[in-house]
């Protein structure tokens, strides 16, 4: 029988391209993003592989669009052996005293509630199907241990993923339920061209950032699917060898 994995954001970037490399795996898997027409860009890609993919449009910020997402999981494979906590989004650099309410709630609805809406919901099927367990992969990200600058609100986010995922990790070992993050600096992405560009220093300069391809980021997270239930990789950091991160700011 075919693994069952679930991972938001699996229309574009990061989320997508380890979706393909789930089913080049032979895992069957669950695209979840809130837009129809991109997820079927991702069903494209994968070419043969589609026949193994189910996508579920789904905005992983509203609890209910939640539900019925696992509900349907439940209903088509019975069980969920992998979720990728995936789905994020970003704001431009902007100063703590500039972001409206609105925004940073937006950031909070989707980075940290949608989170945690799904881990929950996975979290319970693992525990109550058989054979019980599974794996959950958060996607932290660099700045869940140090912030850019002009990005309060993703931080403050981000750091709270890292809560998620050593509580999740704790409250599973009874379930055999193993949590684990993965944060990752600098992926070549169409979210991370202006980086190649130019971002914003902490000094105030303005300097363009080496990025890694993104191979390197499926490769880890695969390594990390790949383990068995007896073995966790809690965090791990995957990032371009020369953007600034050990020694930011």
């Amino acid at each position: 029988m075919k693994k069952v994995a679930l991972v938001t954001g699996a229309s574009s970037g990061i989320g997508q391209a380890c979706a393909l490399g789930l089913l080049k795996e032979g895992w069957q898997v669950v695209l979840v993003g809130r837009r129809t027409e991109a997820l079927q860009e991702t069903l494209a890609k994968a070419g043969t592989n589609a026949a193994n993919a189910m996508a579920v449009p789904t905005d992983v910020s509203d609890e209910a669009q939640v539900k019925a997402l696992f509900d349907k999981v439940r209903a088509q494979y019975g069980r969920l052996d992998l979720l990728f906590n995936n789905a994020g989004i970003s704001l431009p650099t902007t100063l703590p005293g500039d972001i409206s309410g609105d925004d940073w709630r937006h950031m909070v609805n989707v980075n940290l509630n949608g989170a945690f809406y799904c881990l929950s919901h996975a979290f319970k099927l693992m525990q109550e199907q058989s054979p019980q367990g599974g794996r959950i992969i958060n996607n932290g990200s660099i700045s869940a241990h140090v912030p850019r600058y002009g990005s309060i609100a993703y931080t403050a986010t981000k750091h709270a993923v890292s809560g998620l995922t050593r509580a999740a990790s704790l409250d599973g070992r009874a379930f055999s339920i193993a949590v684990g993050q993965i944060d990752i600096g600098n992926v070549a992405s169409d979210m991370t061209e202006k980086m190649a560009k130019g971002v914003p220093q902490a000094d105030g300069t303005i300097k363009a950032e080496p990025r890694m391809d993104m191979s390197a980021v499926v490769e880890t997270f695969l390594t990390m699917s790949r383990l068995p239930l007896s073995a966790n990789i809690l965090f791990t950091t995957v990032m371009a060898t020369n953007m600034p991160f050990v020694g930011r700011g």
